[in-house]
């Protein structure tokens, strides 16, 4: 699984992006086109699995773009598979709450038992 993040900057009416702490760069006229530039450099230097991408806006001429590449279809089978390890506990401590307040109504019916009926 490979991870690149890009540092870019638009200046001369032209977006252009260097790779934080690497030396993957590239550049073009619009973020959507370098978007797709970068993906592709990200791509040429590991190519193990399924992509995924942020790009984040910092100000209005910068932004960080991310790369991840690799882990199963971008990490997605890794946080299903979190939250399937921890939904197995959750689904017990689930359980337990329901069977108090179940405990917890009907002692709430026999406290309003006064042993009077309103109606009859």
């Amino acid at each position: 699984m490979g991870v690149f993040t890009f540092v870019c900057k638009n200046g001369g009416g032209a977006w252009t992006a260097k790779q934080h702490e690497g030396d993957l760069e590239a550049s073009a006229s619009s973020t959507y086109e370098l978007q797709r530039k970068l993906v592709q450099v990200a791509l040429s230097a590991d190519s193990s699995g399924g992509v995924q991408s942020s790009f984040s806006l910092v100000s209005p001429t910068s932004a960080v773009f991310q790369v991840i590449v690799g882990g199963g279809g971008g990490g997605g089978g890794f946080a299903a598979g979190g939250a399937a390890s921890g939904g197995g506990g959750a689904g017990e401590s689930a359980a337990a709450p329901k069977e108090d307040e179940k405990k917890k109504e009907e002692s709430e019916e026999e406290e309003g038992d006064f042993g009077f009926d309103l109606f009859g």
